[in-house]
């Protein structure tokens, strides 16, 4: 049974719609045009650097997979050298043909040709193959990252001190509520 090879090549602007696609859950909340045009800056800027990567995984002839590579540091305070492996992924139709190793063989490549030590990558807390596939690899957790946005972890924050602690200043709920009393003021002389 002859195996079809996988190939793995440069992305190309033409391949932002399909990174968008692949890269759905990771991408800015935005309309499609703007998650396009921000994947074909990335392209481009990856394209003109000789730290970064963009690299398209093809399957017979298929678009099945990508990943970003980035050199930089473990860390901004640990200065080691480190090849972050960013967002490798895999369509799910492609899943268990070589694709991912394919993927994280082209990141070790990257990182031994330029001497870096160390591989950083990631997958989705919610990807459960994603992040077996990394274990086995020998990838332990490092870091967790967490995210969310700013007014609620404000707002998270503000709940857990007493009322005279809270940070003052601009609380939508509080300005809301004074402009319908005012309101109710007004209507009522």
């Amino acid at each position: 049974m002859s195996r079809i090879p996988v190939t793995l090549r440069e992305a190309v602007v033409a391949d932002a719609a399909f990174l968008v696609e692949l890269w759905h859950d990771s991408v800015r909340r935005a309309d499609v045009a703007e998650q396009i045009a921000d994947l074909e800056a990335i392209i481009k800027s990856a394209a003109d650097s000789a730290e970064r990567r963009v690299l398209i995984a093809e399957y017979d002839g298929h678009r099945a997979g990508a990943v970003y590579f980035r050199l930089t540091t473990v860390t901004p305070l640990n200065l080691e050298p480190a090849l972050q492996v960013l967002h490798p992924h895999v369509l799910p139709a492609f899943r268990r043909r070589g694709i991912g190793r394919a993927l994280i063989e082209a990141a070790l490549v990257f990182a031994e040709e330029r001497g870096i030590p160390q591989v950083v990558t990631g997958a989705q807390a919610a990807s459960r193959d994603g992040n077996r596939f990394l274990a086995r690899l020998a990838m332990g957790q490092h870091a967790v990252l967490r995210l969310a946005p700013t007014h609620a972890v404000r707002a998270k924050l503000n709940a857990q001190l007493p009322a005279t602690q809270r940070v003052q200043g601009y609380r939508p709920q509080r300005v809301l509520a004074v402009r319908r009393s005012m309101r109710r003021t007004q209507s009522a002389r």
